[in-house]
């Protein structure tokens, strides 16, 4: 726990620097960088027997996307048709995941012997969190440079949040498990508290850093529906990591896990939240 709550300390700072700071060139690559190293993690999940072949079918897919979708700040500023297709899919894709976790073991049967599924499963989740996250981070770019970093904050603040929430509540009040053949320790009245801490962080948050939704009820809406996924989203990893035998993703974040084990909830998180946001 004192080696995480270290690595935490460190890197959340670093986190929030590159957020604001990093040009949106430079953003792009770091976004890129963390995508790629969930890819290499993945390959784990796909249980291929050469890691090095299982990643290129996600960069092959992943290189067309840039090809073919435009990520000029002017394009990701004006949210073009196909970022809009790109964030539908990922949306459509957490919800069917959730569901996938939620009816764990059952629904294993339906994926566990497919290596094409596992590796869209791949791509489904880090690429519409790459698109999603460039998005929101361009979002104004031209008239206010940071609105869209706050964006970005934003969404790593409720999922924190969330987290938290949930952790001190489930441990206080928590009975009903949510899935316990995915994660043991995760209960609905934890789930509760973290909708409820996340809301409040979400209020505060979009009062600071002068975040217009069109109403209150809009950002309680967004923020309930974001949270409710990136739980549900951590649980979908429990569920690969426990089909394919693995307790973490990596050991390349001392404390943590790997960059898999981090984001998880954010990778569901992101693409669900900036389709809301920019369609409300």
């Amino acid at each position: 726990m004192k080696q995480r709550i270290i690595t935490a300390l460190i890197l959340a700072p670093l986190v929030i620097l590159g957020i604001f700071e990093l040009s949106l060139p430079m953003f792009v690559v770091a976004v890129a960088a963390i995508m790629l190293i969930g890819y290499w993690e993945w390959t784990q999940f796909v249980e291929s027997k050469s890691r090095a072949l299982a990643l290129i079918p996600a960069l092959a897919v992943s290189a067309l996307s840039l090809a073919f979708i435009p990520f000029d700040s002017g394009s990701l500023n004006l949210v073009l048709e196909p970022h809009y297709l790109i964030l539908a899919i990922g949306c459509v894709w957490w919800v069917s995941a959730s569901a996938l976790a939620i009816t764990y073991p059952k629904s294993s049967s339906l994926w566990q012997h497919s290596t094409l599924l596992r590796h869209a499963f791949g791509v489904l989740t880090l690429l519409p969190f790459f698109w999603s996250v460039l998005l929101l981070r361009a979002e104004g770019i031209e008239t206010e440079p940071y609105h869209g970093a706050k964006l970005v904050l934003y969404v790593c603040l409720i999922v924190w949040a969330a987290d938290s929430g949930a952790y001190f509540a489930g441990k206080s009040m928590g009975k009903r498990k949510m899935a316990p053949n995915v994660s043991p320790n995760k209960t609905i009245e934890g789930l509760v508290g973290g909708i409820i801490t996340a809301i409040l962080v979400g209020w505060g948050a979009s009062t600071w850093f002068d975040i217009e939704f069109s109403s209150p009820q809009v950002m309680i809406v967004i923020t309930l529906i974001t949270v409710v996924i990136s739980v549900l989203g951590d649980l979908v990893e429990s569920m690969f990591k426990r089909v394919s035998g693995i307790k973490d993703s990596s050991n390349i974040i001392p404390g943590h896990g790997g960059v898999l084990d981090r984001i998880d909830s954010l990778t569901a998180a992101f693409p669900v939240f900036a389709f809301l946001y920019f369609i409300l």
